[in-house]
């Protein structure tokens, strides 16, 4: 007896769902755990990730990838999500994150909050932070963990044989020539960190230059499979005209579940240590370049750099200092 064409149309639907189900419930492949310098004891560690399972699922399962390509990079799921960090109902969540990931809030200006977002873009104690140096000393412009790499052109990015591709992450040819050969300093944002940030040096500046993009995660575990998330992304940058370490670029780039960048800043004249801005929910990344011979970038991030691993730091602190 013949199946009719319904019931042809249902079973090979039922096929695709065994099938669809299977590969999404297959056992994830393992990852290296992510492993970090930490530079006040120079001591490795491994750091704790916030949706870790969920991270792996996305960019190492097939229907994870799928799912990446088509739903997870979009603006709209980040924007949902931030959204709802905005509800009073996400307040709730504090504590438990807090306790979870060992945020120390004796530093922070406030202890009560309204929202998880109101949490999350706290502001701290002036003397939690201070700035390092004098004029000639370049600092971190936030909180995270470092890569730093002397000469873009000759260093591997994430994935041996890949290069950091200044012109399409500027978006601008012109512009990226002068930081060719130049230098570049990563400080990843994981989502317990401090996560408002603040100029690297002072100077005259242009205004923010935004480019649209994708919320890709800026995680590690995301980096391994794609390393262009960063060229790829959402992002914006500044130029800072300084007198000693010449046009610094200070870009910020948006990340999976990222609400949105909010600049602070007024004015085309900063400080160094002056806040620039804050990023809503979400880890993220802000990215420094630096003209060819115009700074020596701190030893330590350098040699951890060469051999794969971020190290921690803090906003304020010392990276580097002029030619």
């Amino acid at each position: 007896m013949k199946l009719r064409k319904s019931t042809w149309r249902w079973a090979v639907l039922v096929l695709f769902l065994i099938i669809f189900i299977g590969i999404a419930l297959y056992p994830l492949p393992s990852q290296d755990a992510i492993r970090y310098y930490d530079r006040e004891t120079g001591q490795m560690k491994t750091e704790k990730i916030a949706g870790e399972s969920w991270l792996v699922w996305l960019y190492h399962n097939p229907v994870g990838e799928a799912t990446l390509s088509t739903l997870a990079k979009r603006k709209v799921v980040s924007t949902v999500y931030g959204n709802r960090m905005d509800d009073p109902g996400s307040a709730e969540m504090i504590e438990p994150f807090i306790k979870d990931f060992g945020v120390d809030m004796n530093i922070a200006q406030k202890k009560k909050f309204d929202t998880f977002n109101d949490f999350f873009v706290r502001k701290l104690k002036p003397e939690a932070r201070p700035i390092a140096g004098d004029s000639t000393i370049a600092v971190s412009p936030a909180d995270g963990k470092i890569l730093a790499y002397e000469n873009i052109h000759n260093a591997d990015f994430f994935i041996k044989g890949t290069r950091f591709d200044v012109a399409s992450f500027l978006d601008d040819p012109e512009l990226a020539e002068k930081y060719r050969e130049g230098s570049l300093i990563i400080v990843r944002l994981a989502p317990p960190d401090y996560h408002r940030y603040h100029f690297p040096v002072g100077g005259k500046v242009a205004p923010n230059h935004k480019i649209v993009g994708d919320y890709f995660s800026v995680n590690p575990l995301a980096l391994r499979k794609k390393a262009e998330i960063f060229w790829l992304n959402k992002r914006e940058y500044t130029v800072i005209n300084n007198p000693i370490f010449g046009k610094v670029v200070m870009a910020e780039v948006g990340a999976t579940m990222v609400g949105s960048m909010i600049t602070t800043f007024k004015g085309n004249t900063v400080k160094k240590g002056q806040e620039k801005g804050f990023f809503k929910f979400g880890g993220s990344t802000v990215v420094l370049l630096f003209e060819k011979g115009k700074i020596k970038i701190d030893d330590d991030f350098l040699k951890n750099t060469a051999k794969g691993f971020e190290t921690t730091v803090k906003m304020g602190e010392r990276i580097g200092e002029s030619l």
